[in-house]
């Protein structure tokens, strides 16, 4: 297929659309190609996955099952979900949304997208569009993936397309949705750019051309260096405001209150979600190729890993100012989701709190509306939410709250507690001695 016909089959909406990986990033993609009538096959290696949407069923809490069951209600059928990969050959233009984690030693681990890769090079065929837009370090799509994919034979920008859009999804989100934030595109020559940002055009209202993938790789690392790197400012302001005896959310609003030259960021117990507690170290990983020392980053990432050391101590100063220890101690933790109403529990920082909590002796429980089961395999990791009760309360030495789910009306939850530890300022507004900000 020549690149004309490739660029007539996607604007007149009848190119053929491969998504590998149906995460948090992949299945809104998946969604959105559909929604304007686009024939899209969703590709992942959890079977899961697959039945559940063939059901009209989303696994995730932010996408509505009511978005699945709409398209495929769809005549002609517009979805199609598979773990068959000899399906890629079919495809016209194909995304990669697959994860890319941080191995043991804090260093990028591209397994996935090289796995990933290695099965669209052995099905490649002229004509086709190739997008990576999972999150990683300058140079992962010129450097890792072209040579796997050209070494089918096929030549970039001639044969075939390359190009880098960076995911831009925030779970939770009703502001900004995959159609209204602005798509980023990179590609490998001015070909494969005409051609990736051809097919963005036709799902979001915003495409924006950079010169290269490497420049797009390093904007969406910026992205998330920005958020870490001043939330880390935050956290460590909250700690010194603690112990001048002043509270950093009032310090924080009323620093907002200024219209120009700032932008609010707020403490937590620690970072979670996969980006921002990963992708820093992608950028201070690839630094060193240059004899250069991320100290911003890495300096980031101490503070924000610090804080559920921080959290844990707070709980023991408040029990012990009840006369009590931790050892022996019932902790009702509340919230394990890494952000407000999702159910996300990747890098969660309620996980290392519980963990610690553990380890000195207290009996934790928790519970979360979005999680049921809270699991980590990485971390050898699994518990069951229990339900939030009076008894409940009543029988906790403390409340912890790691996660502000609006689900949860936190008055009720201190009038009926002993003791409430705060780490998200949920109980803002609420006057009460038995309540203490972490």
């Amino acid at each position: 297929m020549e690149r004309g016909e490739l660029l007539d089959r996607i604007r007149s909406r009848r190119a053929r659309i491969g998504i590998i990986g149906l995460g948090y990033v992949g299945l809104p993609l998946l969604i959105r190609f559909c929604e304007e009538g686009f024939r899209t096959t969703g590709f992942d290696i959890d079977p899961d996955k697959i039945e559940a949407l063939k059901e009209g069923r989303s696994y995730l809490t932010h996408v509505p099952s009511e978005a699945v069951q709409a398209i495929l209600s769809h005549n002609p059928p517009l979805l199609e979900a598979t773990t068959d990969m000899s399906l890629l050959s079919q495809m016209d233009a194909i995304l990669i949304c697959v994860p890319t984690p941080l191995d043991e030693r804090r260093e990028p681990d591209l397994r996935y997208v090289r796995r990933t890769t290695e099965e669209v090079a052995s099905r490649l065929r002229p004509g086709q569009l190739v997008s990576l837009e999972s999150t990683t370090y300058p140079g992962t799509t010129e450097e890792v993936v072209l040579p796997i994919l050209e070494g089918s034979g096929y030549r970039v920008g001639e044969d075939f397309f390359l190009v880098f859009s960076p995911e831009r999804e925030d779970p939770g989100r009703r502001d900004y949705t995959t159609k209204n934030t602005p798509k980023l595109v990179g590609g490998v020559t001015e070909r494969c750019l005409e051609v990736g940002s051809a097919l963005y055009s036709m799902i979001v209202e915003r495409v924006v051309t950079v010169s290269s993938p490497k420049v797009a790789e390093m904007a969406k690392l910026l992205e998330n260096i920005y958020r870490c790197v001043n939330i880390a400012l935050v956290n460590e302001l909250k700690i010194l405001c603690d112990r001048m005896g002043m509270d950093i959310w009032e310090v924080i609003e009323a620093a907002k209150t200024k219209p120009f030259g700032f932008q609010a960021f707020y403490p937590g117990p620690g970072l979670g979600g996969h980006c921002i507690p990963i992708d820093p170290f992608y950028l201070t990983w690839k630094a060193r190729e240059y004899d250069f020392v991320t100290r911003f980053i890495e300096l980031a990432g101490e503070i924000n890993t610090s804080m559920p050391y921080y959290v844990v101590h707070k709980v023991m100063d408040a029990l012990n100012r009840e006369g009590k220890a931790l050892k022996g101690s019932r902790i009702l933790v509340l919230g394990v989701a890494y952000k407000r109403d999702i159910d996300d529990m990747r890098e969660s920082p309620a996980i290392p709190i519980i963990r610690l909590l553990t380890e000195k002796g207290a009996i934790v429980s928790y519970h979360d509306p979005f999680v049921p089961v809270a699991v980590s395999k990485r971390k050898g990791f699994r518990m069951e939410s229990v339900d939030l009760t009076e008894d409940v309360l009543a029988e906790s030495d403390c409340v912890l709250i790691v996660t502000d789910h609006s689900t949860i009306d936190y008055r009720w939850v201190v009038e009926r507690s002993s003791l409430v530890v705060d780490t998200r300022n949920a109980t803002k507004g609420i006057e009460s001695s038995k309540v203490v900000k972490a």
